[in-house]
């Protein structure tokens, strides 16, 4: 029998998508959004409470308000592009389920449970690819694990009684689990998911069922040009993720890209030319990852040099400004840590699970304790590693050096040691040592660059602090130094 919880929840639920509904048929019908987006404003205000201050709320208001403003062009177009029902989905599970009230619930249950909650959970239904992409961390899983469904769905389960309803895959290709992934998004409909993928299996057939279901989208692997992409991804890649675009785009959903910047190919992934492509195809926003050397698949010369990545934060941050007309939101995973109060890892806003059922604190780091198919997802968040990251974050003052492993791997070593940590690279196993080795040098020559441009910079949010068990016992420890120090 339901909970009384439960039963407020499904009649709130059916509140608000009744009201998304009334939303959507006007944005869809009107010449004039404006009174549509205010009550928006208004439903997000209801739920966000004290965090959505009035400073907050009149900012958004006078962008509504602004018909030259060019993030509410950008919304305009993408609701002009996309199927109603994929809009609603979106709105209504991650916007109502994930944004609002699961956020208010995961601030619950971080204070009640004393650790981390995450705001999404990463998995991968499998480790098997269809390609072999040169430098590519995740092809050191090997290609024989795979989640259950049962995995699956216990994750989703376990994750939204803790607040969580975003969830992402990767793998491998996740979609190589086709059958098994639209089993789940159908099953948690209340749910929001996102594929990491390659494209090559997407088809008609798959992009109706997301439309029927609407709360699924892509985020598409593209590296730049033909060349660049397909001289790590392989002849025909390219082709295939332009097929893909066009089919989302065909359909009505929305989908955005993931694109890992090397010293290769940084130029072409960030060219005019190609946002502006990425613009006609229908890409509407996009992530950046910095290439790690994880695995002993590794390529180090990969790795951006500090003249490329400060290249890297100049032209994203210009692209997201004012000054540029380009209709497509790009985020950078490792430079804008500012934005995100530093590392995001060890269940801080996300954790991953690898094929095996393993537990990692990210994507990026191979090691845990905890794993899924004897352990919750609760009993995972307070597994000593995940814990070593609570006490710890932030790794560093300066959020242009926020990672453990890429610009701070003492803290990485020091906290797989005393977390007695496992590593689960099963195709070729990796030491922490080995592993770090690989970051040193370049830590140490980010270091004083990151400090330059930390301390040039006016920072309006106040960076976050939680300086406990890292801070107390290691205060030698270059990662907390003061910005201004840092490049002595």
């Amino acid at each position: 029998m339901p909970s009384i919880a439960e039963v407020k929840h499904a009649a709130e639920r059916q509140a608000v998508s009744v009201m998304i509904d009334g939303l959507i048929k006007n944005l869809k019908n009107s010449d004039d959004r404006t009174k549509t987006y205010m009550s928006m404003i208004s439903l997000a205000q209801k739920f966000f409470g004290k965090a959505f201050t009035p400073e907050k709320v009149e900012k958004v208001k006078a962008a509504i308000q602004d018909p030259d403003n060019r993030w509410m062009k950008f919304i305009n177009k993408t609701i002009d592009e996309i199927n109603p029902n994929f809009a609603k989905m979106t709105l209504l599970n991650l916007g109502y389920e994930a944004f609002l009230r699961g956020t208010k619930t995961i601030r619950e249950n971080r204070e009640k449970y004393n650790c981390n909650i995450p705001w999404l959970i990463l998995f991968d239904p499998t480790s098997a690819c269809n390609m072999h992409c040169v430098g590519c961390w995740s092809g050191t899983y090997g290609h024989k694990n795979n989640l259950t469904f049962e995995d699956m769905d216990k994750i989703v389960t376990e994750g939204k009684k803790l607040g969580v309803y975003l969830y992402l895959m990767t793998g491998g290709e996740p979609m190589v689990r086709k059958k098994d992934v639209l089993r789940l998004i159908e099953k948690h409909h209340d749910c929001y998911f996102a594929a990491f993928s390659n494209s090559t299996l997407i088809d008609e057939d798959l992009c109706k069922e997301l439309v029927r279901l609407g709360n699924m989208t892509f985020f598409l692997s593209i590296e730049g040009t033909p060349d660049t992409n397909d001289a790590r991804r392989g002849e025909g890649h390219y082709a295939a993720v332009m097929k893909a675009m066009d089919l989302l785009k065909k359909y009505g959903i929305l989908f955005g890209t993931s694109i890992c910047y090397t010293s290769k190919n940084i130029e072409a992934v960030t060219s005019d030319d190609f946002f502006h492509l990425l613009e006609e195809k229908g890409a509407k926003f996009g992530f950046y990852f910095h290439y790690m050397p994880v695995g002993q698949n590794a390529v180090p010369a990969l790795m951006p040099t500090p003249e490329q990545r400060k290249y890297m934060i100049d032209r994203i941050r210009y692209i997201r400004s004012n000054k540029s007309d380009i209709q497509f939101y790009p985020m950078d995973f490792q430079n804008d840590g500012e934005y995100v109060g530093g590392c995001i890892a060890g269940g801080r806003n996300y954790f991953h699970i690898n094929s095996s059922g393993d537990a990692e604190p990210c994507v990026f780091i191979h090691f845990s304790n905890a794993n899924i198919h004897d352990k919750s997802v609760l009993e995972i968040l307070q597994s000593p590693l995940f814990m070593e990251y609570h006490e710890g974050q932030p790794f560093n003052r300066n959020h242009l050096r926020p990672c453990p492993m890429l610009e701070n791997p003492q803290l990485l070593r020091k906290m797989v040691k005393e977390s007695g940590a496992h590593q689960t690279n099963e195709e070729a196993p990796e030491s922490v040592e080995e592993l770090c080795e690989k970051c040193d040098d370049y830590a140490q020559k980010w270091k004083p660059m990151a400090a330059e441009i930390w301390a040039s910079e006016t920072h309006k949010k106040p960076t976050y602090e939680n300086y406990t068990k890292l801070h107390r016992e290691h205060p030698e420890l270059a990662a907390f130094e003061k910005p201004e120090e840092a490049a002595k």
